[in-house]
């Protein structure tokens, strides 16, 4: 189906214009004559922008319908990217990286709002597992991507490119995606009521279990991925290449158990499914500390432990969203916009956190996984309980 392809190319977007310019950051420096910390709170600004974005659109897709915002979103993003470009100062810069950050949201929290719109049963957790391997790609070839335009231009043309992707995104939405919520299918209160819906899901027992164990897997998830290049290259001594096949491998690793989520769904619960994918990445951390710790580590024990703590993130993605969505029943835009924002609140919060402890072990990212993949499992267990079967889609 057409359907699936274009909804999968808009979660693309944030994850490209998070990490495709990072190879520009010492260019950068350079031409708009600040410091790295300058920037490099030019991510901070995207990240701020992307969750506030996604905590915005999703209520108010509830009410409004998401065509309309999607159409909006994407020529924004457009519109934000080539004034990301054309920045002479890095003020500019970050106050154009928040607003390109907001309107990137809309790929994100509407994509997974349309597809809760469109299917029904157990072909949803599939459908989300092809956005969760999307997702796992695209921050992996995103680097590479800003490498070779760099290779070849000024690193404004990098944001030149993410313009175009804008406006490619947005012409797809006006070919291919039409409008999945009809007006008598939408919030008949308004914006005040849509809010409101939000409100109750904050106060949902399950639904606000299984977010925050989908937030601090994703803090996990991002602390490995701004502290992994320290630990590989500095304390292992590993090459940028050898890195680079470390860092592909492992998300390959995350693409592969998103697409066995998708096939095992059909036929396992899919809470079943995530207590062992969560159970799997906890235990792998668990042990990558206790190794650490208790003979220093070495670059084969680490990597084979974060390729499994990688995959059981791999499978437990999805599964929290399918579920989420389950739970949050015909308020998919407000649920979508929890589930997605939460990701990234706490991801942004613990991406600089290993930074803190230094350069010269491996064990501190280790330690603040384990710490997070803990806070998750306790928010399945304490508050989701997972056995009790919520969000099941009947597969009879």
């Amino acid at each position: 189906m057409i359907l699936l392809p274009s909804l999968a190319s808009l979660t693309a977007a944030a994850p490209l214009a998070i990490d495709m310019y990072v190879p520009a950051f010492p260019d950068m420096v350079s031409t708009l004559e600040t410091t790295s910390s300058g920037v490099q709170l030019s991510m901070t600004a995207f990240l701020a922008g992307l969750v506030l974005g996604q905590f915005l659109l999703g209520p108010v897709s509830d009410t409004l319908g998401r065509r309309r915002l999607l159409l909006g979103g994407t020529a924004l993003f457009a519109l934000f990217s080539l004034l990301c470009a054309l920045s002479p100062t890095v003020h500019f810069l970050i106050g154009a990286r928040f607003l390109q950050g907001a309107a990137g949201a809309c790929g994100a929290v509407l994509a997974r709002a349309v597809i809760v719109d469109w299917y029904r049963g157990p072909s949803v957790a599939r459908y989300f597992s092809t956005l969760a391997m999307i997702t796992g790609v695209a921050p992996v070839a995103a680097p590479l991507l800003g490498a070779v335009i760099l290779l070849f231009a000024p690193w404004q043309a990098v944001f030149v490119v993410l313009a175009v992707v804008g406006l490619a995104q947005c012409a797809t939405v006006w070919w291919r995606v039409p409008e999945s919520l009809p007006p008598e299918d939408r919030n008949p209160g308004g914006l005040k009521d849509s809010f409101r819906a939000m409100g109750t899901l904050l106060r949902t027992r399950a639904f606000v279990g299984y977010a925050v164990a989908l937030s601090c897997a994703a803090a996990a998830l991002f602390a490995y991925v701004s502290g992994s290049s320290f630990v590989f290259q500095i304390v292992y001594g590993m090459s940028p290449l050898g890195y680079g096949v470390v860092f592909a491998v492992n998300a390959i690793s995350m693409t592969a158990a998103a697409a066995l989520f998708g096939a095992l769904s059909q036929r396992v619960r899919l809470n079943t499914l995530l207590m062992t994918a969560l159970s799997v990445s906890f235990l792998a951390t668990l042990g990558h500390v206790v190794i650490d710790l208790g003979t220093g580590g070495n670059v084969i024990t680490t990597w084979v432990c974060l390729v499994l703590t990688i995959a059981g993130m791999g499978m437990a993605f999805p599964a929290i969203m399918t579920i989420g969505q389950g739970v949050a029943g015909h308020s998919a835009g407000s649920a979508s916009a929890l589930l997605g924002g939460g990701q990234f609140l706490l991801g942004a919060v613990a991406a600089p956190i290993v930074g803190v402890f230094g350069e010269s072990s491996g064990t501190p990212m280790a330690v603040i996984m384990l710490v997070a993949l803990s806070c998750a499992v306790l928010a399945l267990a304490v508050l989701a309980r997972p056995w009790r079967g919520h969000g099941e889609h009947s597969r009879g």
